[in-house]
């Protein structure tokens, strides 16, 4: 962590740097713009600004004012020991270191939070730094306040705790040495609508009741057993315990929760221990206003109201007591409280955590068995984490937190750290402003505590508005022609008197004497830039520069401008007009009159594509650009500029071989391809013969962060010779597919003519066989044939015709 002489050193170190930034930054200078006229209103301006309290400061005709950066009033003429120039500080005044332990023979001398106490004098506006750590200390003694919901709901639970203290004590026995218990109850309001009001109720609200007839009249809030190590005595009184009833739904805890923080003799809460307060119940709250109803008016007073039996008296008197006053004397009194409700009511009581400090929430069992692991988790849950509070916060007064926890990483804006373990030490550095001066002699002071912790750190708070020189004033001082006080380097004048040293008289001015500070008649008084004092312009003296002449007419800054540098840096102003500096001409010295910045690599101006105007190239050639107009991919010679470093660069031939040429001349980016593509709009394709008849292609183009890029074959694409046998086969199969070709048209051609011919011969034949059939002289012609035989009749040849 850093310490305090550290963060000191840091906050001086940021006070020069930003007092340096400002004096150097042209026309801003707001220690001069505040027009302050006495050292005390020179400090509120800036806490970079200082006063020059020496007497003879400035000289000339012009208004000096006193008022400016520490460097500025020193180069003006400033002794350092005249300058006036309060700083914000801190002071240590208890530092004891962290303890390591919270029980045995240190107990009552436990640390947990350093330092303790400081003092800050602070400047408006001047911010700075002080650091501080907080460690939970382990073996650290606990009080647990066990605060109960005795309404007729919570029966099982009270059955359930009735051997509570023994259990709890063997667990928390293993957390710290020195553990006390303490027990008490509520109920409700004893009034209508809250509860049961009718006389046959008054000793017994479940009168009636069939499922639990007996139960105690109802109560507000009972303290039953003080804070103590007697654990057999926390027992026996709550196993004398029985519950009792209300009417509504909502239970009155918060009254209960109130009196048991702030009755801290009743309760017996020690100071050197853990406040752990245990609220146990099984439904919602009574809020502030709820108590109207039964006509309770009169708001919570926030203070303890046990009576001999200690019972809650004013429970029928007050209403119920806000979020806001819970919160407040939860904290005041440093107590943790731990919700212990049911399922159901986790997400409400869960919103009471974000607007109570200090406050977890557990869910407890229908029947409160795990009341006790609940307990613990709260404890661990509690003692895992630290979160800063801030009390007595002074409204004029701004502070900013930044939280460094176990891993060593600076939060900033967190005052909390979590996931802590008992033993560990966290940091803080706090950042600390005044944002005004208040009434002299008034002092401020406020407190920051770790939220349940008694441990604190104080902070007192002085206020540097004043000037060490006005200490010493000089009531009517001869420098001030006696009718004057002389302080802080000035005069004071009495009323009716004027002038830098009361010199003049109010009512002496005469037309004569106000003539002598124009410039003509009609013009203003000393151009309305300065006053007019015994007789001459006194100038005022401008954030922005100089103002000077007779008549203050003349300045150094209202000359033409250059991207809002006066004379664009190259000039000085005199009077409204830039007197150059070599090199440079214009109306504002923009202009200069070197060219060495067009001349290209090429040698070229401008690469012969556009005039050097002003130092500057303007391209002329369409499509060219850059500071010397070098770049141009749609320019009729870009593929064979980039041709010669293709060359160059990749086979090492060409007009740039030489290596040093190629160098200088040749700066863009080569990317080699076994493969061109050319789908991309913005770049050039580029090819040429080389010579052994090959063609190399590349592509140029530009990037959008400026640099060319040419995008090359890695070896240019060369054809190969004729194949003599591949010629005369494809020849001779040239030859035989055509004659193939032809042969089949030709058998075609006969195929489709002997087919028509067939059907014609066809059709003939049919027309000549009908005209046969249909002739009455026409006969079928018969046929003869003539067999010859020989037949054999009784031994007889016989030769015949057969017909």
């Amino acid at each position: 962590m850093w310490s305090p002489g550290t963060l000191m050193w840091r906050a001086a170190v940021c006070c020069v740097l930003l007092e340096t930034v400002l004096h150097t930054a042209r026309g801003l200078n707001m220690c001069m713009s505040g027009s302050a006229t006495s050292c005390e209103e020179c400090l509120l301006i800036h806490p970079s600004c200082a006063w020059c309290a020496q007497k003879e400061f400035g000289t000339g005709r012009t208004l000096t004012s006193r008022c400016d950066f520490t460097p500025s009033l020193q180069k003006r003429g400033c002794d350092v020991q005249f300058i006036e120039y309060p700083t914000s500080s801190i002071s240590v005044l208890h530092n004891m270191p962290l303890s390591s332990k919270g029980s045995g023979s240190t107990q009552y001398d436990v640390v947990q939070i350093m330092p303790q106490k400081i003092s800050l004098s602070l400047r408006p506006g001047d911010q700075t730094w002080f650091g501080l750590q907080v460690r939970q200390v382990e073996d650290y003694p606990v009080d647990l306040y066990y605060l109960m919901d005795l309404s007729l709901s919570m029966k099982d639970d009270l059955d359930t705790i009735r051997n509570l203290g023994t259990k709890l004590a063997l667990e928390m026995g293993k957390l710290t040495s020195n553990f006390r218990l303490g027990f008490g109850s509520f109920v409700d309001k004893n009034m209508s609508p809250f509860s049961y009001t009718a006389p046959k109720y008054q000793m017994n609200p479940c009168n009636g009741y069939k499922l639990f007839p007996n139960c105690v009249p109802t109560f507000g809030f009972r303290h039953i057993v003080s804070l103590t190590d007697k654990v057999d005595r926390f027992n026996k009184e709550v196993q004398k315990q029985m519950v009792s009833r209300n009417r509504d739904a909502p239970e009155g805890g918060f009254d209960a929760i109130l009196q048991a923080a702030v009755c801290k003799e009743e309760i017996g809460w020690r100071k050197e221990a853990y406040h752990l307060l245990v609220f146990a119940t099984d439904d919602v709250p009574h809020l502030a206003l709820d108590g109207r109803l039964g006509g309770l008016v009169q708001p919570h007073d926030g203070r303890c109201h046990l009576n001999d039996n200690n019972e809650y008296s004013a429970s029928t008197k007050m209403d119920y007591p806000s979020l806001a006053l819970l919160g407040e004397k939860l904290a005041e009194n440093n107590i943790f409280l731990i919700f212990a409700v049911t399922k159901r009511l986790y997400v409400i009581y869960k919103n009471f955590t974000a607007l109570i400090p200090g406050t977890t929430v557990e869910i407890l069992d229908q029947d409160s068995k795990n009341v006790i692991q609940l307990i613990i988790a709260a404890y661990n849950n509690i003692r895992s984490k630290v979160e800063l509070s801030v009390w007595d916060h002074p409204e004029d007064i701004s502070l900013s937190f930044t939280a460094t926890c176990q891993d060593g990483m600076p939060l900033p804006g967190l005052q909390k750290c979590a996931d802590l373990k008992i033993g560990d030490t966290v940091s803080f550095n706090v950042s600390v402003e005044a944002r005004s001066c208040p009434p002299r002699g008034t002092d401020r002071s406020f407190t920051i505590k770790p939220v349940g912790f008694k441990d604190r750190l104080e902070v007192s708070v002085d206020y540097q508005c004043d000037c060490g020189c006005s200490r010493t004033a000089q009531p009517n001082s001869s420098y001030c022609s006696s009718i004057g006080t002389y302080n802080c380097g000035t005069c004071d004048c009495e009323p009716g008197y004027l002038g830098a040293r009361c010199g003049c008289q109010e009512g002496e001015a005469s037309s004569m004497y106000i003539s002598a500070c124009r410039e003509a008649d009609g013009k203003q008084i000393c151009s309305g830039r300065g006053e007019c004092s015994c007789n001459q312009c006194l100038c005022y003296e401008s954030e922005f520069g100089k103002i000077y002449g007779s008549y203050c007419e003349c300045d150094d800054f209202s000359c033409a401008r250059h991207k809002g540098i006066l004379c664009s840096g190259h000039g000085e102003c005199h009077c409204g007009e830039c007197k150059c500096h070599a090199g440079y001409i214009g109306d504002n010295c923009n202009c200069s009159t070197e060219t060495s910045s067009c001349i290209a690599d090429d040698g070229q101006m401008c690469s012969g594509r556009g005039n050097c105007v002003c130092g500057r190239c303007q391209c002329t050639e369409p499509g060219a650009f850059g500071d010397t107009c070098e770049k141009c991919p749609t320019c009729p010679d870009a593929c064979g500029t980039k041709r010669e470093c293709i060359e160059c660069r990749l086979f090492n031939s060409g007009r740039l071989a030489d290596n040093e040429t190629c160098q200088r001349l040749c700066k863009d980016e080569i990317i080699t391809v076994e493969t061109l593509k050319t789908e991309d709009p913005g770049a050039v394709l580029c090819l040429y013969k080389t010579d052994n008849d090959c063609v190399m292609k590349f592509t140029y183009s530009e990037h959008a962060s400026g640099l060319s890029i040419l995008t090359a074959l890695k070896e240019p694409e060369c054809g190969a010779g004729p194949d003599a046998l591949m010629v005369l086969l494809a020849v001779v199969g040239s030859i035989l597919l055509v004659g193939v070709v032809l042969l089949a048209v030709w058998k075609l051609a006969i195929t489709v003519h002997d087919r028509r011919e067939f059907a014609h011969f066809q059709s003939a034949r049919s027309r000549a066989r009908y005209e046969m059939a249909s002739n009455p002289l026409y006969m079928q012609p018969v046929s003869t044939h003539f067999v010859e035989t020989d037949f054999n009749m009784y031994g007889k040849s016989y030769n015949g015709a057969v017909h």
